[in-house]
């Protein structure tokens, strides 16, 4: 068994030990009352920046992501008079570390989310992932990020839900999603155009498929024209927008592409994104199975790619 597989199905109990952590919240909480909010990551954790955005301003903050790299070259960099919510995975990636530092130098109040034993964490999630498709951390930064908006007055639906929605959604029968022969498709609406966007990241760092990500709109209003019987449509239903997803479904499916549709609507539009995540991870872990990808190298395992990636900084 894969090392995302293994993580994947561990899920639930991490998720369950975060809800009853609360000890760091508070602080954190008042790290960013009353201040404009930049919530910063890279890769996956840009996906989360955007969620978490969607959450914290149902609290009434004024919040925004910003990519670390954009961040890194000030456009734009928080002054003293804002907050940073900066998420990382393992505290090591180029620009996310870069953009610490500066804040931390500046005064700029801060609040990191990050693995267990970060010595610059503020908000842990799990231990250090080894798998390099991360999954259990992405989920619990965004119970994180659901915490802290909570804490400052957002109603989001029922947090103390989210580890059985996942538990369901793990023993529940493989996706069947068949990586097309030239595109697979991810649409998605409001908050969960970035679980679109989390899928396609997903499927390509693991299966190596071909994929893309984006809001349905944005599909509906060029993309799906391109997309035929070489591709395929995932849509991702939260219970918003969906009417507008079926709609690209029908269109998509008569331009003779396959469709696969995932509803999850139980816990509401925001928290649907525990569930909706999870069915994208195991889209691309049935997919590296099927095509006998190692979903834990980001394709380093591959020698000629080894020497080619060991020369970029992540």
């Amino acid at each position: 068994m894969s090392a995302m597989r293994e993580t994947m199905a561990a899920q639930p109990k991490a998720l369950e030990r975060i809800l009853a952590d609360r000890r760091a919240l508070d602080d954190a909480a008042r790290r960013l009352e009353g201040r404009r909010v930049l919530v910063v990551g890279t890769g996956t954790s840009w996906h989360a920046a955007n969620q978490g955005v969607s959450m914290l301003r149902r609290a009434g903050l004024e919040a925004w992501p910003v990519a670390a790299v954009d961040a890194a070259l000030g456009d734009p960099f928080p002054t003293a008079d804002d907050a940073l919510i900066l998420l990382t995975h393992r505290g090591t990636k180029h620009f996310t570390s870069e953009v610490l530092a500066r804040a931390r130098a500046r005064d700029v109040p801060t609040v990191v989310i990050s693995r267990q034993g970060n010595p610059d964490g503020d908000l842990d999630t799990v231990p250090n992932e080894t798998s390099s498709a991360f999954t259990a951390s992405h989920l619990g930064a965004l119970l994180r990020l659901a915490q802290l908006a909570e804490r400052l007055g957002a109603e989001l639906g029922s947090l103390a839900d989210v580890p059985d929605a996942v538990a369901a959604e793990l023993v529940n029968p493989a996706t069947d999603v068949v990586p097309p022969r030239r595109l697979l498709q991810y649409a998605g609406v409001g908050i969960n155009a970035w679980t679109a966007a989390e899928g396609a990241l997903k499927i390509s760092e693991t299966a190596r498929v071909a994929s893309e990500g984006l809001a349905c709109e944005t599909v509906l209003h060029g993309p799906a024209v391109a997309l035929g019987v070489d591709d395929a449509l995932v849509c991702l239903d939260g219970g918003e927008g969906s009417d507008r997803l079926l709609e690209l479904a029908d269109v998509v499916a008569a331009q003779g592409s396959t469709v696969h549709r995932f509803a999850r609507t139980e816990l509401g539009g925001t928290l649907s994104i525990f569930p909706l995540i999870v069915i994208v991870q195991k889209i691309a872990a049935e997919a590296a199975e099927l095509l006998g990808t190692n979903p834990d190298r980001f394709g380093r395992d591959l020698p000629e790619r080894e020497a080619a990636w060991s020369r970029v900084a992540l």
